[in-house]
Formats: C-alpha cells, sequence, structure tokens
C-alpha cells in the first residue's frame, strides 16, 4: 500500500499497487474527518501521458472504418513520438506523488520505439502504468511485457478480428483487460445488445463505457442527447441488470449516471478530474488539465523546460478549475459533476433547469 498525505488540502489518499484499489478520504478540519470531498490535490494522481505523436494505421483510416472517430485526429496528424528522455523527466518530476499513468496519445502505445523501457522505468519509480490500444499490432510478446509491467491493459473495441485476438492474448497472459466502448449516436443501439445479450467474454474485468466527443475526428452529429430514448433505455440497463464483467465510466458520462439512474451508490461517482487529481501531456510536452484539448490547447502550458508543479499551479491551470468552481450552483448534485464539460459542454448529459454552463 501506498499512502499520499495531501496537508494542503487536508486529506490523504491510499493507493494498492497490486490491486488498483485508490481510496481518498474526505478533508479533516482541526484534525476531525469531515464528509466533504476535497476539490483538488496539491499534485495529480494520475497523469494522461501522450507518448504518441502519430498513428502508424492512421493513413489506413483504421478508425474511421471501425465505427471510432479518433479524437486525437490519427489520420492527418503526423508529429514525432515522445522521447524516452522527456518521458524520464516526467516520471522522475512525479515519482512520490502519482500513483498511475495512462500511456495514449495519437497511436498505439505498445508500437512505441521505447515501449518496454517506458513501462520498465514506470514501475521502477513505484508508479503502475496503463495503456489502451486498438490491439492491431499485438503480439504475445507485447501481453507478456504488460504482465510484467502493467496494472491493467484496455482495448478499444475496434469490432474487428485483430480486437478479439489481442484480448485473448492478454487473457491469455492473465493481465486484468478491459474494453473501452465509445458511445455515440452510431454505437447506442449496439451497446444495448451488448448489455441485452452479455456477448463479450466473460473473463475480461470491465467494460468502460467512454462518451463520444467531437474532437479531432469526431462529428457533433454524434453526440447523445440526455432525452434519447435509446440512452435511456442504455442506463436502464446499467441501473437494473447484472453482468459477468464489471462496468465503468469515463467521468464525462457521470451527468448521465445521476440524471437517468436510480440505483448507482454516489461514492462510485466521480467528477471530471481534470485540473483537480489529473493532467493530460503531450508528445511535445505540453501539459493541459484533459486529453480533449489535445489540439487547440486553450488551456495549455509547456513543461519541456520547465515543471509539471509549476504547470500544476498555474493561472492557466486555475483557470479550468473556475469552470467548475463557477457552475450549477443552485443545483443539489453539483458536487457530483461540476456542471459538466468546461471543453464541450454539449456533451454533458443535462436537461435540468437549475443548469449553467460552466465558462
Amino acid at each position: 500500500m501506498i499512502k499520499f498525505i495531501d496537508n494542503e488540502n487536508n486529506f490523504f489518499e491510499i493507493f494498492d499497487p497490486n490491486t488498483g484499489l485508490h481510496i481518498r478520504s474526505g478533508m479533516y478540519e482541526n484534525g476531525q474527518h469531515t464528509d466533504t470531498d476535497p476539490f483538488m490535490r496539491v499534485f495529480p494522481s494520475l497523469i494522461d501521458i501522450g507518448i504518441m505523436g502519430h498513428c502508424i494505421h492512421g493513413k489506413s483510416g483504421l478508425c474511421i472504418k471501425s465505427g471510432v472517430q479518433c479524437y486525437q485526429d490519427g489520420l492527418n496528424i503526423n508529429e514525432s513520438n515522445m522521447s524516452i528522455t522527456d518521458y524520464k523527466k516526467i516520471i522522475d518530476e512525479s515519482k512520490g506523488s502519482v500513483f498511475q499513468v495512462a500511456l495514449g496519445g495519437r497511436g498505439d502505445p505498445d508500437q512505441h520505439e521505447n515501449f518496454e523501457e517506458i513501462l520498465k522505468y514506470t514501475r521502477e519509480n513505484n508508479i503502475v502504468p496503463n495503456f489502451t490500444s486498438s490491439g492491431l499490432g499485438f503480439t504475445p510478446e507485447i501481453a507478456k511485457i504488460c504482465k510484467k509491467y502493467c496494472g491493467s491493459v484496455a482495448i478499444s473495441y475496434y469490432r474487428s478480428e485483430y480486437t478479439t485476438k489481442a484480448i485473448q492474448m492478454l487473457l491469455d497472459a492473465n493481465v486484468k483487460t478491459n474494453i473501452h466502448y465509445v458511445l455515440s449516436n452510431s454505437s447506442i443501439d449496439e451497446a444495448i445488445e451488448i448489455l441485452e445479450k452479455k456477448t463479450f467474454n466473460n473473463d475480461i474485468n470491465a467494460i468502460i463505457f467512454l462518451l463520444h466527443k467531437p474532437i479531432g475526428l469526431g462529428q457533433y452529429n454524434e453526440i447523445l442527447s440526455v432525452s434519447d430514448q435509446k440512452l435511456i433505455r442504455f442506463f436502464e440497463l446499467i441501473d437494473t441488470g447484472e453482468f459477468p464483467w464489471k462496468i465503468g465510466f469515463d467521468s464525462c458520462t457521470v451527468s448521465g449516471l445521476i440524471n437517468l439512474t436510480k440505483n448507482i451508490e454516489e461514492e462510485s461517482m466521480e467528477a471530471c478530474e481534470a485540473a483537480r487529481f489529473s493532467m493530460y501531456i503531450t508528445p511535445d510536452m505540453i501539459a493541459t488539465p484533459c486529453s480533449f484539448d489535445n489540439q487547440n490547447l486553450k488551456w495549455g502550458y509547456d513543461i519541456k523546460h520547465d515543471s509539471i508543479q509549476n504547470a500544476w499551479d498555474s493561472d492557466i491551470f486555475n483557470d479550468f478549475r473556475c469552470s467548475f468552481k463557477n457552475a450549477c450552483h443552485k443545483c443539489n448534485n453539483r458536487q457530483m459533476c461540476f456542471g459538466g464539460c468546461p471543453i464541450i459542454n454539449e456533451i454533458t448529459l443535462c436537461n435540468r433547469k437549475e443548469r449553467c454552463y460552466a465558462k
């Protein structure tokens, strides 16, 4: 177990690197525990690191063919991958504070030229690496490396034979394996069928549903509406069903859980952690609160010759946090979602009259 004490924000965290169990206490006042959740951390507990600057499958239109609209626009953007020197700089600054890193960027992290070294260096510094892949370039050797160093690995659901093969390679290597599934107007019918018929391999650890975002190749006409009867049916199944695998969601979907479910424990929901407990770093070392600010970089802070701590404490990151602080003050559930997404507010699954846009 690893314990982190945040004296500035008056709470503590416990993390088990073997199981992924993460416990965050409420705030302490005058030495007494309260039920008040901390708003932020003195340093992120998770960093999403974009180690891939380009996608080797991008020009083939792999994402488009699979029905997934790449939010990093791997079809058109071709930049250098993060150098191992820059990656080690991030880890060196993070050790002792960060529990986990999520490897990503514009392509499959397992295709990075220093993939094994990246995982090894991360673990050597007592940080757990995780990543998501399409699985196209997966091999049994990659799966073995994952077993040695990773906490979990997610395979994006690309509706292809290579998806199934990659999942099986990971399961054969006894790696904790998740499926990442993007919820959109085009995929909601299929998602309902998966839940009703329980069509995925029973041996996977979890299905993580990710809300579609109109970033990169993502289109606005794929945004789901909270009043959509198909989406209501989807959440009804989540609320009442029993499944052979765990079910998870990205924090972008929390407003949907709040508004369209009744039986989900509030303690299991987490509002957007961007600039509060997590950040994203681009392949060229720009820190930003969230990976969905990966192209315009409205909240970008260059850390190539600066520090993660300075980015975290900067006016740029504080401006992002103000979106959460200023949203939906009349709503009884505002502490659970803080008004939704500050980057693209249209994806927030809420039509309450109390809602006011985060600005």
